[in-house]
């Protein structure tokens, strides 16, 4: 930072040591900094960029030459280069030029996309001469249909090509194929920083140039002031275009010059409203946006204009301190022709020279010269009474300026320039500068600041107010303790009843991602299982057990296979149900038990009594009754499976319609083997009976039988078991008697060390603040010092903290972190 106040030196580590304290404090660390550190980096940045940002042709380069009362940027009408102008300070005799040139290929894909927007054919190689004689033939024939340059986009764009096309031929040998090339002024052998902006001034060069850096002497440039000249945001290449929107959202930008267009247009346009909006985004601005309306003399001549400029503003622009009207190119060569006189006909053969030029001999007549005679002739902005102006039909432009100049002299000039609006920007971004710019910059630092620091103070005070306050005698703690107990234990049988409930409800209402997982488990092993069972059953097996039942028989009907199939299938998938039952009881009642141990309730029953009180005896109790219960419950549930299902001989039905198919099948003999052939028919009819009760069972009615029995065996047992932890109370209370003594000697040891930890962090802070507030005070910024952490005994909060809370939270009710490295007794 230029020129830091020797009390500002430390500024960023008091700052930082303030966010340093507030990340160590986990009840505070959401807080939002990002303010706080930018505008920090703000007000410690050795340097303050200014950005200006517009459209082509709004007139921000001839802006930035009258601010800087220097013709330093290439200024004209439908200019469309995506050059960055770059100007810093420098002492008078170290002014430079830093040029910066286009690669090859991005000259090249200038060019294509130019080309395109144009309906020329596709540039192919910008090194053939025959492409680039052509290629300007026709820009000139579409400037010429468009009636001039600036006539129309495509007339712009045209110009931009020549522009372009010429500068490439100009400085091939400086422009690398894919490298951007930087130079040195003096490697072009300029002298001074007059030449090298000449140069890089000139359309042609300014084409191919990507950045131009200046550093020149002028006081607004002083303590880091960086002004920034940017493409234009409806740039004829969408890239350069970008370059502007990206620099206007960039960190480094801490200030923008708008330079709109409504003063000449009429309206803003789409791509002035998005610059707006965009600006909003970035943080590092904030309000440091300054809006020029430039060209304003074009509403000197039409009423129309004028209005909806002024409904513009009115209507959009509610604070208008920053809001400026100005005409940069009356201001700046009004600035310019101060410094001539009659003999170089007032700058037409000094200032003006290039431009006059003509061919065949013939002066042209350079814009501001038309400018000025308009203005004397039809502004209205010149008193009669003061100016007796006329300008004469017979007389040139030229002649008419010179004549003009000669009869007023120094007045019209000084009167041209304060109507202008340059003076007045001037005036007012140089006191903003040099006297505004460094305390806001400040002034912001400490109000982003402020809220930080109302919250720590805040947060010390009402840790160190219950700290002081805990007792520090080991009997008068010890009572305390003991006067608390049967609070505690009411607490705690509150805590594990509520606990149980919870969980039992989450798992009534299928919120248990862990255990619905599990049940679904339970459901894929089944119907696994009863696939591999119809897909394995035999016949042949079937047969032989029913034969084995009936010695006297030779033969077995189908119905007899059926049996023993539907008996098979039914215990098979009993097993299975029982098994997959006993899995799902284990993991619930092992998570359960873990997050019992886990939980404070659990934490605080162990101090107290020194066991769980009984806890996990019970659960484990209630494991074996529900275990117990849904494996009678299984065997039910399949047993059941043996009946066949309700409508399986319904006249009608598939099923009726395989039996009575199938009994066809087997009743061809009265062997086995009639039956064995019969085996995918019968599979086929076991399946259409088992799917639908298998079914039936998993998806409805057994979790049900889940849910209601650990919902009948574990509230009641959480009910019990709560009643139970009260009735400790005698036992708690000679418990505790013996460890108390040890416990109230590390809690105030505890306490002691904690209350150190809080006073060294508010020692820190108020270190910190003490540092930040002296710098404030160095630039008399006494309205916004931040507060700092007084004596405890002179505070006054209102605080609902008890004595009798100390063994809250393992006896002290503060933030988890807050004293780091401290572990609790």
């Amino acid at each position: 930072m230029p020129d830091m106040l020797p009390q500002c030196k430390n500024l960023k580590e008091q700052v930082e040591s303030i966010l340093q304290l507030l990340q160590q404090e986990p009840t505070l660390r959401s807080q939002d900094i990002t303010s706080v550190q930018t505008s920090l980096s703000k007000a410690i940045s050795p340097k303050f960029e200014i950005v200006f940002a517009g459209a082509f042709s709004a007139g921000k380069s001839m802006l930035i030459n009258a601010l800087l009362e220097r013709e330093l940027l290439y200024s004209a009408e439908g200019h469309a280069t995506g050059t960055e102008c770059k100007i810093e300070y420098a002492e008078l005799d170290e002014e430079r030029v830093v040029l910066t040139f286009l690669s090859e290929a991005e000259i090249r894909e200038q060019a294509v996309l130019l080309s395109q927007q144009m309906g020329f054919k596709t540039v192919t190689n910008i090194n053939q001469y025959d492409v680039i004689n052509l290629l300007r033939q026709d820009c000139e024939t579409i400037i010429q249909q468009e009636g001039g340059e600036s006539k129309s986009e495509r007339a712009k764009q045209a110009k931009a090509l020549i522009l372009l096309l010429k500068g490439y031929v100009a400085n091939r040998d400086r422009i690398h194929t894919v490298d951007n090339a930087t130079y040195s002024m003096e490697q072009f052998n300029f002298s001074n920083l007059k030449e090298a902006a000449g140069y890089a001034r000139r359309g042609s060069n300014s084409a191919v140039l990507k950045r131009i850096e200046y550093y020149c002497n002028h006081p607004l440039l002083q303590d880091g002031n960086v002004i920034i000249d940017t493409p234009g945001i409806d740039a004829p290449v969408e890239k350069d275009a970008q370059l502007t929107y990206a620099k206007i959202q960039h960190p480094d930008t801490s200030a923008v010059v708008c330079v709109l267009k409504p003063a000449s247009a009429g309206d803003m346009t789409k791509e002035e409203t998005e610059l707006l909006e965009k600006m909003r985004d970035n943080g590092g601005i904030r309000d440091r946006v300054f809006y020029i309306f430039n060209r304003i003399d074009e509403t000197w001549y039409n009423t129309q204009l004028r209005q909806r400029l002024d409904d513009l503003i009115t209507g959009q622009f509610h604070d208008t301190s920053r809001v400026y009207k100005t005409s940069g190119l009356l201001g700046f060569y009004g600035s310019q022709i101060k410094q001539t006189s009659e003999q170089d006909r007032f700058g037409l053969d000094s200032v003006f020279a290039e431009s006059v030029k003509g061919l065949d001999g013939r002066e042209e007549t350079p814009q501001f010269i038309n400018e000025f005679n308009r203005y004397c002739a039809n502004s209205g902005k010149l008193s009669a009474s003061k100016f007796r102006i006329s300008v004469n039909s017979f007389e040139t432009s030229n002649e008419n300026y010179v004549r003009i100049l000669t009869e007023q002299g120094t007045p019209l000039i000084n009167q041209l320039i304060q109507d202008s609006g340059i003076e007045e920007f001037r005036t007012a971004i140089t006191r903003y500068l040099t006297e505004e710019k460094r305390p806001q910059l400040f002034i912001n630092l400490a109000d982003d600041l402020e809220d930080i620091c109302i919250k720590l103070k805040k947060h010390y005070q009402e840790v160190q107010q219950n700290l002081d306050s805990q007792p520090r005698e080991i009997e008068a703690m010890k009572a305390q303790e003991l006067q608390r107990l049967n609070q505690q234990l009411q607490e705690l049988r509150k805590d594990f009843s509520q606990h149980i409930t919870e969980e039992v409800n989450q798992l009534i209402n299928n919120s248990c991602d862990v255990f619905e997982a599990d049940f679904r488990q339970l459901q894929s092993r089944m119907i696994r299982r009863l696939d591999e069972l119809l897909d394995t059953f035999s016949v042949g097996y079937a047969y032989r057990r029913a034969t084995l039942s009936h010695p006297r028989n030779a033969t077995a009907p189908l119905i007899a296979i059926l049996v023993e199939a539907f008996y098979y299938l039914a215990n098979q998938l009993e097993d299975i149900l029982v098994e997959s039952s006993q899995q799902i009881i284990v993991n619930f009642f092992q998570r359960l038990i873990e997050k019992v141990r886990k939980s404070e309730y659990y934490r605080q029953l162990y101090r107290l009594l020194g066991n769980d009180g009984g806890i996990e005896q019970e659960i484990r109790i209630v494991e074996k009754q529900v275990t117990q219960a849904l494996v009678s419950a299984s065997s039910v549930e399949c047993d059941r499976f043996v009946r066949e299902s309700p409508r399986f001989y319904d006249e009608g039905t598939f099923s009726i319609y395989q039996f009575r198919q199938t009994l066809l099948q087997t009743s061809q003999g009265y062997d086995c083997e009639s039956i064995v052939e019969a085996e995918p028919a019968i599979r086929q009819l076991l399946k259409l009976d088992f799917e639908p009760k298998v079914s039936q069972t998993i998806r409805k009615s057994f979790r049900q039988t889940v849910n209601q029995t650990l919902k009948t065996l574990l509230l009641p047992m959480a009910d019990k078991q709560a009643d139970e932890i009260l009735q400790q109370y005698p036992h708690a209370r000679t418990f505790l008697e013996k460890t108390l003594e040890k416990e109230a000697e590390d809690k105030i040891a505890h306490n002691r060390r904690s209350l150190s930890v809080i006073e060294e962090k508010i020692e820190v802070y108020n270190a910190a603040i003490s540092n930040i507030n002296s710098c404030l005070q160095a630039m008399q910024l006494y309205d916004h010092f931040l507060p700092v952490i007084g004596d405890i005994d002179s505070l006054n909060l209102a605080t609902d903290l008890q004595v009798d809370d100390i063994f809250s939270n393992n006896g002290i009710i503060i933030s988890d972190g807050l004293l780091d490295g401290i572990a609790p007794a």
